[in-house]
């Protein structure tokens, strides 16, 4: 770790330019050179070209979930390092690789002692999440949280509504894990090293819903009641047409018969967590 290319998302949130110079601030006084910088998604990501070309061996990723999943899955085959820095509303990745160090911690750490690990993802087709997917009429609700960070106070009601409408709806239906109810208003999914971890919400009464989708647009829907946990190694989309998924907060639409499982990264992600004996 001594070239970097640093990535950061201005609009994540808490990825501000003061705390970006502060972590530049730290590279340097480690004597760490910046060959490169990408401010996404005004500006495209770096290729593997680009940061051979540039002799780059550890990209920063100071950001949100979802420009983290953009960066790892672009950068999938790359030889060099990847270090992810809390940029973002939730930064449940940077936990997991660092605990609650600050962004400058983490890079006089992972200059010190840090050491590159594989991470499972969730996988759907050409789709990955390294956080979580949200499956189902549920996932309709991130318009209004999007709304919400981005201050568009005229958006955010009717927005609310809508996904309020889809989430009563007749829910999605998964098949292929044990227990899971017959249909859920969403399924949050995790990777786990040889498994899937799926909360199944199923919530059909007005306040279950407005609980749900207040956990969502403020922050941890989990924290909603009405959540059922099972564990599997795959699941599969049982509906006749696409169905709404985010992965890592991002939307994309999964085609009936998707297989959902676990895949697994290169050695590629930086922790500074000590290694377990």
């Amino acid at each position: 770790m001594e070239r970097l290319w640093f990535i950061t998302n201005p609009h994540s949130g808490s990825s501000d330019a003061k705390k970006a110079e502060a972590i530049e601030a730290a590279c340097t006084e480690r004597g760490l050179s910046f060959v490169g910088r990408t401010d996404f998604p005004d500006q495209a990501l770096p290729t593997i070209a680009d940061l051979d070309r540039a002799g780059a061996d550890t990209v920063v990723l100071f950001a949100g979930d979802g420009t983290i999943n953009a960066a790892s899955c672009a950068l999938a085959a790359w030889n060099g390092g990847i270090l992810i820095l809390p940029g973002g509303t939730m930064n449940m990745l940077a936990k997991v690789l660092h605990g609650d160090a600050d962004p400058a911690a983490i890079v006089h750490a992972a200059h010190e002692h840090g050491r590159p690990i594989a991470l499972p993802y969730v996988e759907a087709g050409k789709h990955r999440a390294l956080v979580g997917t949200i499956v189902g009429p549920a996932a309709s609700w991130y318009r209004a949280r999007e709304h919400v960070r981005e201050g568009s106070l005229g958006r955010i009601w009717p927005a609310i509504r809508a996904a309020w409408r889809r989430t009563f709806g007749r829910g999605v239906k998964l098949t292929g894990a044990p227990g899971f109810p017959p249909r859920v208003q969403a399924a949050y999914i995790r990777a786990q090293d040889d498994h899937l971890q799926i909360a199944a919400v199923d919530a059909r009464d007005a306040r279950a819903i407005a609980d749900l989708g207040w956990n969502w647009v403020t922050g941890d829907w989990l924290a909603a009641q009405a959540v059922t946990e099972v564990r599997t190694d795959q699941v599969r989309i049982a509906e006749r047409r696409p169905v709404l998924a985010l992965f890592d907060g991002e939307p994309q639409m999964l085609d009936p018969g998707t297989a959902i499982t676990v895949g697994r990264s290169r050695k590629q992600f930086i922790t500074t967590a000590k290694e377990e004996a």
